[in-house]
């Protein structure tokens, strides 16, 4: 772009600029964008530019990857239950390491390195996210069944941004593996965030899912069962669109789900008319 794009962008922003103004956006991180240096170094700077407009971001990250990698150089095989990581006491362990330990704090590292200022959390802290057992067949992967919002808003108020692992508890000291779009969309309800961004490897919701081009840019929560019924959403977008349902359940304005592979797509989803990806509203 050169100076004169760069200034018709942002008098287009401004009026999105307007409506965020002090408004919170949780952002769900995760997939491509979590393992490619450079995409991770522009949603970083997407982050810093949009706590610098005055806008309050949230960010909840996965890291399965992580979590496979270090299991495997302690000699414990990763298992999986359709598609869901089997978790052991060993195991959850293992992923309140990668996820609160190592990930957590490389990615407060590198907010700050972007010039802006992060807290590391997990769900432990200030017993944000208390946890009942999900499945006896997935072992310790938790159900959120209560959110203490505090910490975060606390951290918020303080121009923060929190970064937030998906580790639970429960009343008896046991530690949970919480999927990340759940964790997200618990607390973006919790806090009262006006919009949810679920970073994904995919466009969005396809109406052909062979067809990239069949993006459906908007979908009613009413009309997701329909969808389903046609087969629209099926598989693994099922979980996913019901983390969008919930998280508008909860009072959530806007959830999008948006390409993470797809440069700066937190600031066109946010700052643009157009948006690169989904959009679910009530």
């Amino acid at each position: 772009m050169d100076k004169q794009e760069q200034a018709e962008f942002l008098i287009e922003a401004l009026p999105y600029i307007k409506k965020y103004y002090n408004k919170i956006i949780v952002i769900k991180y995760g997939g491509s964008a979590m393992t490619d240096g450079k995409l991770k170094s522009s949603v970083m700077n997407d982050v810093s530019v949009l706590s610098a407009l005055g806008i309050k971001v949230v960010l909840v990250h996965g890291g399965g990857p992580e979590i496979s990698e270090i299991s495997q150089k302690m000699g414990v095989v990763p298992r999986f239950v359709n598609g869901l990581r089997y978790t052991d006491r060993e195991t959850a362990e293992i992923a309140r390491m990668a996820l609160a330990g190592k990930v957590n704090k490389s990615l407060v590292d590198l907010l700050e390195s972007a010039g802006c200022r992060a807290m590391g959390l997990c769900g432990e802290d200030g017993h944000m996210l208390a946890c009942e057992q999900m499945s006896q067949s997935l072992g310790f992967v938790g159900r959120i069944v209560n959110v203490d919002s505090r910490i975060i808003k606390d951290v918020l108020s303080l121009g923060y941004v929190p970064v937030i692992s998906p580790i639970g508890f429960d009343a008896e000291g046991n530690i949970y593996n919480i999927n990340a779009d759940t964790a997200a969309a618990a607390i973006a309800g919790a806090i009262g965030a006006e919009s949810l961004i679920l970073m994904t490897d995919i466009k969005g919701l396809l109406e052909n899912k062979d067809d990239p081009d069949s993006l459906i840019k908007k979908v009613y929560v009413s009309d997701i069962p329909a969808l389903v019924k046609q087969g629209i959403i099926s598989g693994g977008m099922i979980p996913k669109i019901d983390c969008c349902k919930e998280a508008i359940r909860r009072g959530v304005n806007k959830v999008f789900i948006t390409d993470g592979r797809v440069y700066h797509s937190i600031l066109v989803e946010i700052l643009s008319e157009e948006g690169s990806g989904t959009m679910f509203y009530s």
